[in-house]
């Protein structure tokens, strides 16, 4: 749905087009839901692309869904979707999930986390930890590239970030910018949306794709970070 009140999955797919990325999180996708006329939103968007994805719902109501996914110009690998811990506050009783995929890209594997957390700051608390246990840390070896990313809802600074930011490492904060707002897009105030990698990939740039489209299309706008391998895994 577009800051105009139009659904429109196409102009998401423009807006991808536009930035001439490879691999693109999502969140808040329908999936046979009424209120998007039966829409399976993922697919239309990664058709209109000639892309590769997959979908995971963070709730189900009958045959409708709704969650998150990961669309690729490379092809993937789904691994896992793990519903996130945390009691979702009164005002936004709304299940949590990540999703998980494995990427060929021309940098090799690379494994990608999607998410979207809660609006809770206790509930967000817990979630984040979920990211940093020894479980998910040692699925991920520190020599395969690994990509968290997503809606975090937090502000850098607050204690889910500070969480994940001890564990990994936010691409902000590695090219040295201030913090990028995101949302929303009419006025953009708050810097919510996070990329954060582990040790084998090396941002070179973080940027806001703020274009006419974008602003319309959604109320974020789109955080992009353009990666290569760190150093001691380049080929000689």
């Amino acid at each position: 749905m577009g800051m105009d009140r139009q659904r429109s999955e196409g102009r998401i797919a423009e807006v991808i087009a536009e930035m001439s990325v490879d691999v693109v999180a999502l969140q808040e996708l329908d999936l046979g839901r009424q209120r998007s006329a039966g829409a399976d939103q993922t697919k239309i968007i990664a058709d209109q692309l000639g892309w590769y994805s997959h979908f995971h719902p963070a709730m189900r109501r009958g045959d409708e869904h709704y969650g998150n996914a990961i669309v690729s110009r490379y092809q993937l690998t789904f691994r896992r979707g793990v519903e996130l811990p945390g009691t979702p506050p009164f005002f936004c009783r709304e299940n949590r999930v990540a999703i998980q995929a494995s990427v060929e890209t021309n940098l090799g594997r690379v494994h990608v986390i999607n998410t979207h957390l809660g609006l809770g700051w206790r509930e967000r608390l817990v979630q984040t930890q979920l990211f940093t246990n020894a479980e998910w840390r040692a699925a991920i070896a520190d020599d395969t590239p690994f990509i968290l990313l997503g809606d975090f809802n937090s502000m850098r600074g607050s204690r889910p970030y500070r969480t994940l930011n001890r564990h990994l490492r936010d691409v902000r904060e590695l090219i040295g910018t201030k913090p990028i707002r995101t949302f929303p897009t009419r006025f953009p105030l708050l810097a919510v949306d996070h990329i954060f990698v582990n040790q084998a990939v090396q941002p070179t740039s973080v940027t806001v794709h703020r274009s006419p489209l974008a602003r319309i299309a959604s109320d974020h706008f789109p955080l992009v970070a353009e990666f290569v391998l760190s150093s001691h895994l380049r080929p000689e």
